[in-house]
């Protein structure tokens, strides 16, 4: 089975399809039934590029190279267990959810209901995934964000559009208002047939053989149903079949009322106004139309409306962009309640690490193209993974030992066996010769217990067991900052002074009296809600905006670089605008002359942009962790003294921030970080080593200590000013805790 994928900014062109196959398509996948688990098995997913075609059984037409995905994987759900999705940027974790999402895989069941937020520009509207299409002529950006949840309710939106159905109509001058229901309670059946004739035909489409003759049989079979139903003559008034229909349409009208009942319009409207003020909404901005908020306030609307929905599975992909702390440990406590509460299964993507050790029970990895499972979360698929290689490692070690050995003592026996004619020697070698191939490998199988040759090794093979194969580190490809040079004198990089700023004169101050030193080796970190003025302050540091009081100073010889929080859409609009550009091109026009086509490469190289990637692909089809990298080479290219990195870890996998922590922890130069990303401060401000697997030197003496904490600072924007956080960040998680307790739903 596949499907198209939407194309945001290529409408018109024609775009790339996903293919899905499974050994799920011989079973019956019409059942009436919703269900949150899911078991697929042998799942093969992959991508066809634009043009290619897809065969009616799924698969992928061969002479077009399609991208995999997913190959013999085993994709498995339970009920009410909450998991997260690992795996490097461009494995396809979004590609996959999608697929689940808009039910693209055979096998899942059409009566399931699937919440999905899909990581995507702020045009694309999540939903679930089998509700009714919107009007095409109805501006959704145009309601309100209370509106848009409250309209995004499909459970309520279907049972309310079958009410609509056998309300409809006008009275019959001849039969009356008897008439009326009859014919709408056809037409609510017409329709309901329809629908399921759609399954059918896709039900059809993904069977074989015998199952998928009579598939087909009744697909068949049903198409006549329909169109006899649309050409089939009204019976008298007073016959026994209008009277059946008149008694079935009253029953179904009523039973449908209930189901509304049950979802009342006060109590969404209590719910999503909740959800909505916990995700950072005042009263004004919920009745504020989506098109005239940001794209995080689009982004918080759409991740509301699939919070609130009644559905069997939810997947959010990448649910923390675009909120602030106290939306995420909401958001985190929410879904951790949603565990006792709900049977609904979760699925989470997501770069924040504490929020995923906090919401999830199990683990998903996506690598090598197949899908393993841990069950415990991130923290102890770290450990456990750091636990086998130690241990793996140990049995290589000391079988490498062994077997030198026992190959040394072979080597004597046969020497000593041949020179002196002895028979037993030289069977006493073949016999630790036998041993060696017999033994040595993996002395478990993958459960744990005893191993068996012809249960865990079947097949032919070059040894009776499995080689010790040693699991690579889970870390992301190292990134390297150039170093920062060495300034002619002394003093602060920048220096804010009693600083205060407002937009306009009619306008109160955004910042008061904010005072800031930043010097070379610094690493500040600066934290706070959304609105708080964040932005504001980062825009004075780099001489975006001038003070309205107090003064800004700079070192003269100051290079700065700068991330701004929205570098991957400004470079998403410039590959619209230019489709030549590509991250060379792009590099090329920020250092001028300054570098050459080799330097410049070698500086993409070291940010994973290397080869064809950085000279033929163009920037509109880089993904969102690409085009971080991109930005991050086009700011450091003149190595500058300051770094001032806002928001950097949106679009980046855990792997990534990971490698970028360490990045700048080896930067000599000085850091601003403005993040909600927990993980990130606690590493690169903090200097927490632990959370990298980092040594402390121990050879650091007193005076250098007291240096390290001296320039290592975490500060709190709250009303307008500058509060230095004496425990880090977990201060402000503990003030949070407290609010996010008040906003209970």
């Amino acid at each position: 089975m596949s499907h198209p994928t939407k194309s945001a900014n290529e409408a018109g062109k024609p775009t790339a399809t996903i293919a899905a196959t499974c050994q799920q398509t011989r079973f019956h996948i019409q059942e009436d039934c919703r269900s949150p688990e899911v078991s697929i098995e042998q799942l093969n997913l992959s991508i066809l590029p634009a043009g290619g075609k897809v065969r009616a059984s799924g698969r992928a037409d061969t002479s077009v190279r399609p991208l995999e995905i997913l190959v013999d994987a085993n994709l498995k759900l339970k009920s009410g267990v909450h998991y997260g999705l690992l795996g490097r940027n461009g494995t396809g974790k979004s590609t996959l959810l999608r697929a689940i999402g808009e039910k693209l895989i055979p096998g899942l069941s059409f009566a399931t209901k699937i919440a999905l937020l899909q990581q995507t520009s702020a045009d694309d509207r999540p939903s679930i995934a089998d509700s009714s299409p919107a009007d095409p002529q109805d501006d959704v950006f145009a309601r309100s964000a209370l509106r848009y949840i409250l309209e995004n309710d499909a459970v309520r939106n279907e049972v309310q559009a079958e009410l609509d159905v056998l309300s409809s109509g006008d009275p019959d001058e001849h039969g009356g208002e008897d008439w009326t229901h009859i014919r709408a309670y056809r037409q609510l059946q017409y329709n309901r047939m329809r629908t399921q004739l759609v399954q059918s035909q896709k039900n059809a489409s993904l069977r074989s053989g015998a199952r998928g003759a009579q598939a087909r049989k009744e697909a068949l079979a049903l198409e006549r149903r329909v169109e006899d139903a649309g050409k089939s003559k009204e019976p008298p008034l007073d016959s026994e079949e209008c009277r059946n229909e008149l008694l079935h349409a009253s029953e179904l009208k009523n039973g449908l009322q209930l189901k509304l009942e049950e979802r009342q319009p006060f109590d969404l409207d209590k719910q999503a106004r909740s959800i909505l003020r916990a995700l950072g909404f005042t009263e004004s901005m919920m009745d504020t139309p989506l098109k005239n908020l940001s794209g995080g306030g689009q982004m918080r609307s759409m991740l509301a409306s699939v919070l609130i929905q009644d559905a069997d599975v939810m997947i959010l992909d990448e649910p923390t962009n675009f909120l602030d702390l106290l939306g995420i440990i909401w958001l985190q406590r929410y879904l951790m309640d949603l565990r006792t509460s709900s049977p609904k299964t979760v699925v989470v993507v997501s770069h924040d690490r504490d929020f995923i050790d906090n919401v999830c029970e199990e683990i998903i990895i996506l690598k090598n193209k197949t899908l393993q499972y841990f069950d415990g979360n991130l923290s102890a698929y770290e450990e456990d993974l750091k636990l086998r290689r130690k241990n793996l490692m140990q049995m290589k070690e000391s079988q490498g030992k062994q077997i030198a050995h026992m190959e040394k003592t072979i080597a004597a026996n046969i020497k000593a066996g041949k020179k002196h004619g002895d028979d037993n020697k030289l069977r006493q070698a073949v016999s630790r010769r036998k041993k060696i191939e017999d033994r040595m490998g993996i002395q478990a199988n993958d459960k744990g217990g005893r191993f068996k040759l012809s249960r865990d090794h079947a097949g032919f093979h070059d040894s009776k067991r499995k080689a010790i194969e040693i699991p690579p580190e889970e870390k992301g490809a190292a990134l390297i900052l150039p170093m920062a040079p060495d300034l002619r004198f002394p003093g602060p990089l920048v220096s804010l002074d009693q600083v205060g700023f407002a937009y306009s004169r009619k306008q109160e101050n955004v910042l008061r009296d904010v005072s800031l030193s930043v010097y070379m080796g610094s690493c500040v970190g600066i934290v706070g809600l959304n609105g708080s003025g964040k932005t504001t302050l980062v825009k004075l540091i780099t001489d975006a905006v001038k003070p309205t009081k107090g003064s800004v100073t700079r070192h003269p010889r100051l290079k700065l670089g700068y991330y701004s929080q929205l570098a991957v859409e400004d470079l998403r609009a410039a590959g619209n605008a230019d489709p030549s550009a590509t991250a060379l091109t792009t590099l090329a026009a920020s250092a001028g002359d300054a570098m050459d086509e080799r330097d410049m490469r070698a500086l993409l190289g070291s940010f994973q942009l290397a080869g064809r990637t950085a000279s033929d692909v163009p920037i509109s089809k880089l993904s969102g962790g690409q085009l971080v990298r991109l930005a991050l080479a086009c700011i450091v290219w003149d190595h500058p003294h300051l770094l001032v990195l806002d928001e950097i870890t949106t679009h980046l996998d855990f792997y990534t921030v990971v490698a970028l922590a360490k990045a700048l922890r080896a930067f000599n130069g000085a850091i601003v970080l403005v993040s909600h990303d927990r993980f990130l401060t606690k590493a690169v401000i903090e200097g927490d080593t632990e959370l990298l697997g980092l040594e402390e030197d121990d050879s650091e003496d007193e005076e250098e200590e007291m240096a390290g904490k001296l320039r290592r600072n975490l500060y709190l924007l709250k009303g307008g000013g500058l509060k230095l956080l004496e425990h880090g960040v977990s201060d402000f998680e503990e003030s949070l805790e407290k609010r996010v307790a008040k906003l209970s739903l």
